[in-house]
């Protein structure tokens, strides 16, 4: 029978060495409840951050308990990076930042409200913000959201911009801004006392969280764009029964806004039979089966076209030089000329390697024969090409 084994450490303290293996806390314990300790999440008013769903919206406004426990790392590492950006912002160049604005139906943060040289007159002294003068003229008091993004999604955002509900959120920022001002409460005093804003800019700041790539999207204020969002806001306040209340989106499995939602399942219930998709559910009788058998037949039709309206569209544009035509940027990718076996090379390197070559030259043979003897494979430029891929997205503001 073996022997104990011998001390890998000898003279340190045996019982340090046997809590060596226990796994330490993780810090994504620590930040969720300092998340959750933070006022914003123990707001009870609805939050212009909210707008994004009405059925959730209805649920918040009604107090409903959450059925799911959402993953919040990812909303954490945002929280951070607008922290530390912001901050940044506000010690740099003395934007008004992680302001509150609220009146009896609705509350929120801006993110970054930018005076122009007129408002920030109106300040006292030691309270007014350095204000470019140029863009001030142009551009007059800025509201502006930032957004953190992921790579998976960059392109998106890229090419179609903010979200509906993006857009809803902050054209009630900037509604309250014109309407209430800054709401009266400890640390903004003074911005209250400046009543309401005249909010000329909307800016949407895209920060890939992945690689700090940088996007802005920026448009004057709309007022009918502002009612529709504050319409929005009126809708879920008429709610009686939060169940009741529209889905905005199209449920788990079909778009990650539910799948994250921390009314999952109070939403989308279980399913008889269970394991059937979540939206078996709106499917109640056979006027719903045959509705859903027009949507489905509708879609392949619209996909099939728009597949065809595309192919002939690419084919159109199949000699046309990239640039900005219209509302629209046309790039180009790809095009690159393929990297091929080299079999004259091939050829050369076996005799000098002292290897059979074959009467008739198998390239993948060869190729294997090589990479097997530790000999990187010649290669040279082929006549085929990579396919070159369109690349369609709006053209950027002048």
């Amino acid at each position: 029978m073996p022997g104990p084994r011998p001390c890998l450490f000898p003279g340190r303290d045996s019982t340090l060495m046997s809590t060596a293996t226990v796994a330490p806390v993780s810090v994504w314990e620590a930040a969720h409840q300092v998340d959750a300790d933070r006022p914003r999440s123990r707001q009870k008013q609805l939050g212009a951050s909210d707008t994004v769903c009405q059925r959730r919206a209805a649920y918040i406004l009604a107090g409903t308990p959450p059925t799911d426990e959402a993953d919040k790392r990812t909303a954490i590492l945002g929280t951070y990076i607008h922290e530390g950006l912001l901050t940044a912002a506000r010690t740099r160049y003395g934007w008004q930042v992680e302001r509150t604005v609220a009146d009896e139906l609705i509350r929120g943060h801006i993110d970054v409200v930018q005076f122009d040289e007129a408002t920030a007159r109106r300040l006292p002294e030691r309270h007014r913000p350095r204000v470019h003068a140029t863009a001030s003229e142009r551009q007059g008091v800025v509201v502006e959201d930032l957004k953190t993004k992921s790579t998976f999604v960059w392109d998106r955002v890229i090419k179609y911009g903010a979200t509906a509900a993006e857009l809803r959120q902050l054209y009630t920022y900037a509604r309250l801004l014109r309407t209430h001002g800054f709401e009266d409460v400890k640390g903004q005093r003074h911005l209250a006392r400046l009543g309401p804003i005249p909010v000329q800019t909307l800016r949407f700041r895209f920060v890939n969280r992945d690689n700090g790539t940088e996007h802005t999207q920026e448009f004057r204020y709309d007022e009918r764009a502002a009612e529709q969002a504050r319409w929005w806001v009126e809708q879920v306040h008429d709610v009686e029964d939060p169940d009741e209340a529209p889905r905005d989106f199209d449920g788990p499995g079909l778009d990650g806004t539910c799948d994250h939602c921390r009314f999952r399942t109070r939403c989308w219930p279980p399913t008889d039979p269970p394991g059937a998709a979540p939206q078996s559910i709106l499917v109640r009788n056979d006027a719903d089966r045959a509705a859903a058998l027009a949507d489905y037949e509708r879609g392949q039709q619209l996909e099939s076209r728009g597949g065809r309206i595309r192919k002939l569209a690419r084919a159109k544009l199949d000699a046309a030089p990239p640039g900005i035509y219209g509302e629209h940027q046309l790039t180009w990718t790809g095009g690159n000329a393929k990297r091929e076996p080299d079999v004259d090379a091939m050829i050369r390197l076996f005799h000098d390697a002292g290897l059979p070559v074959p009467t008739t030259p198998d390239t993948a043979a060869m190729t294997t024969q090589l990479k097997t003897a530790g000999i990187p494979v010649p290669e040279r430029t082929g006549r085929a090409r990579t396919p070159r891929t369109i690349q369609v997205s709006p053209a950027p503001a002048q």
